[in-house]
């Protein structure tokens, strides 16, 4: 046997190791369960992969990102394999791990029940106990459609090869555009062939290193995303590297839907999703429209302050404005069908960019006018297909606070980084304090318009502004609209989850296609730089974000009813309207609810509405012009004062505090 020399990388520490041939990358990190696979010139490998002179191997651990998916993604196929035990007609179709799980999708005649899932679940317990073996094969593209012949998705899948990733979503777990492989699950004791299925991998060394999983729940699934193809039922599943780790992830999932934005919503009366409209359009209730007034009231004020030009666009225009916009010919799938009217077509507002730019080029624009800050509640019409929309997340109407700033090359670098402090600025007014920051690039894809060197340039300006912010900044590649780069402020809640919140992109190529110009103080003509921005994204997305981030308790100035009065007795109710009275006057909305409802009802109603201040009068109250005052958390404060009661719910107004 020869020796082979290898290189063991480990964060910053490199230490190199002289072995045999033969020697396999769990030979390196022998006795460490930890480690479920190994990174070899940046490619993930299985542990049974055989080192070769030179290579860098770098361990990766199952608590690691690249280590969780490879745990999801062998669950899947315990979970597959399960699946087809117990119901041996059951087609396969795509299974990829996913954010915190797994699916898989299957061709059944009928969609699985709760209790199927149950008996999924115990046959997987019993595929894990056996430690059957993952094991890769290559195949060539003939022997895997021999072997596969009675599975019509994944004949599909090969047929595709190559583009098959931007075919179906998760479709790159399975196939690329190199060889074809299948991992076999191989009998730990006799080495036979229990199960197969193609997969890019890698996988666990074995089904015993699977610790903690659990299936969530089955859906209907079009193939590839099509409704024009069969409906598949899909099992979503979860896996952990530990059952505590398990634990706390259901824990997790019980408190966010006890956050629900679409059940929060019904409970207080925010808004609904009519039937008669159709699915994604919502309507806001008057309490909804009352928090997503001050919502958008203090933006704009703040927008005021900033110098910000406030203009209106309509909600449709020709689809000449879109093809010139490069929309039309890169973003179409997410555009509704056009009307058509007086012999031409007529497309819903996707975005509003396109009309801003022609504001822009209404008249002739000097430099002393740069930077030029347009700012619009622009309602917008996305086709989102029915498997993605959800509640006011994932919409097809909704309004963008949308912003486009146009300015010379120069002024950019100082307009990006006001920019982004005053977009981190106001999402802290809103109470979101955690962020951090992605920037989503380029990759060699055909979808991006413009030159290398004008995407480099605006790629720097962001980096650099993002830098200036002392947060983590994570990188996208691939990740950036088609005119220009972008970055994200990520945002966590108050339960952990990060969301996307504000948006700034960088764009050349707009500017260009509209054949934008202003006059520089030479006399020359120029070309601006225009930079999107989006604070809220979306006002709907966000307000859903905070109803979750709050769990509906929306702070004082947020909140539809920011204090109720709670008579003791009925001839409390007078004394309190008068209290109510004073209170409207200093712009505070104050409600008294003088039902024939007990008092401790009220008090229960006032907490189910997650009213801040409940304000309690009886004869005592009366007697020395006061109130008493009951909080959220049940804490009560007695004899206030009626001014000093009103400046305390002013005081928590004007500091936007929580209470």
């Amino acid at each position: 046997m020869s020796d082979v020399r290898v290189i063991i990388q480990r964060d910053s520490e490199r230490e190199e190791r002289v072995v045999t041939t033969g020697t396999t990358a769990a030979d390196l990190f022998d006795g460490d369960r930890s480690i479920v696979a190994a990174r070899v010139a940046g490619q993930l490998k299985d542990l049974a992969y055989e080192v070769a002179e030179g290579d860098e191997v770098e361990p990766v651990e199952i608590t690691s990102q690249d280590g969780l998916d490879i745990l999801r993604h062998s669950t899947a196929h315990v979970m597959a394999q399960a699946v087809q035990e117990l119901f041996p007609e059951a087609k396969l179709g795509i299974g990829p791990p996913i954010k915190d799980g797994f699916y898989y999708d299957f061709d059944v005649e009928t969609p699985f029940h709760p209790d199927d899932l149950k008996r999924i679940e115990k046959k997987m317990q019993e595929i894990i106990k056996r430690g059957q073996k993952f094991s890769r094969r290559p195949v060539t593209d003939e022997a895997a459609r021999e072997e596969l012949a009675a599975e019509p998705y994944k004949l599909e899948l090969i047929g595709l090869k190559g583009s098959a990733a931007d075919a179906a979503e998760g479709a790159s777990a399975e196939v690329g555009a190199g060889e074809l492989t299948i991992y076999d699950n191989l009998d730990a004791k006799s080495g036979e062939l229990c199960w197969r299925d193609l997969c890019r991998g890698p996988h666990l060394p074995t089904t015993r290193n699977i610790p903690a999983f659990k299936l969530m729940r089955s859906a209907a699934a079009y193939w590839r995303g099509s409704e024009k193809n069969p409906q598949l039922q899909r099992i979503y599943g979860t896996a952990w590297p530990t059952k505590d780790e398990l634990k706390a992830y259901l824990d997790f999932l019980v408190e966010a839907e006890k956050r629900d934005h679409r059940k929060l919503g019904a409970e207080l009366d925010l808004f609904s999703f009519p039937d008669e409209l159709g699915s994604g359009l919502a309507v806001f209730h008057p309490k909804g429209g009352i928090i997503r007034r001050e919502m958008e009231a203090y933006s704009r004020k703040r927008h005021e302050d900033a110098d910000y030009e406030f203009v209106n666009t309509p909600h449709i225009t020709k689809a000449k404005l879109f093809e010139t916009s490069g929309h039309l010919p890169h973003y179409m799938e997410g555009m509704f069908p056009p009307m058509e009217f007086e012999g031409q077509d007529y497309y819903l507002k996707a975005m509003n960019c396109p009309m801003h730019n022609l504001i822009f080029k209404a008249r002739g624009r000097s430099y002393r006018e740069l930077p030029l800050r347009l700012f619009e509640f622009g309602t917008v019409y996305r086709y989102e297909k029915s498997g993605v929309v959800h509640g006011l997340t994932r919409a097809r109407g909704f309004t963008q606070d949308d912003s486009h700033i146009y300015c010379t090359r120069e002024q950019a670098p100082d307009e990006l980084d006001s920019l982004l402090t005053f977009v981190l600025d106001l999402l802290r007014d809103y109470g979101l304090s955690d962020f951090y920051l992605e920037l989503s690039t380029r990759d060699d894809s055909d979808k991006f318009i413009g030159s290398d060197e004008q995407w480099a340039e605006a790629t720097e300006m962001l980096r650099q502004a993002a830098q200036k912010q002392g947060l983590e900044l994570v990188m996208d590649p691939g990740g950036a609209a088609y005119y220009g780069p972008k970055i994200s402020v990520q945002a966590k809640d108050a339960i952990g989850r990060t969301w996307q919140m504000s948006t700034i992109q960088v764009d050349f190529n707009q500017p260009a296609r509209f054949e934008l110009e202003y006059t520089a103080a030479d006399g020359s003509r120029q070309q601006p730089i225009m930079i999107h921005r989006a604070l809220f994204g979306s006002i709907e997305r966000f307000f859903a974000v905070l109803l979750e981030h709050y769990a509906g308790a929306f702070p004082v100035w947020l909140a539809p009813v920011q204090a109720v009065g709670i008579p003791i007795g009925d001839s409390h109710v007078p004394y309190l309207e008068e209290f109510a009275a004073k209170a409207k006057a200093k712009g505070l909305r104050v409600e008294v609810d003088s039902s024939s409802d007990r008092m401790q009802k009220k008090i229960r109603n006032a907490q189910r509405a997650k009213t801040p201040f409940m304000v309690i009068a009886g004869d005592d109250d009366m007697a020395a012009g006061a109130v008493s005052f009951r909080y959220r958390d049940g804490s009560q404060k007695n004899g206030i004062p009626i001014d000093e009661a009103i400046a305390e719910i002013v005081d928590a107004v004007e500091r936007r505090i929580q209470v």
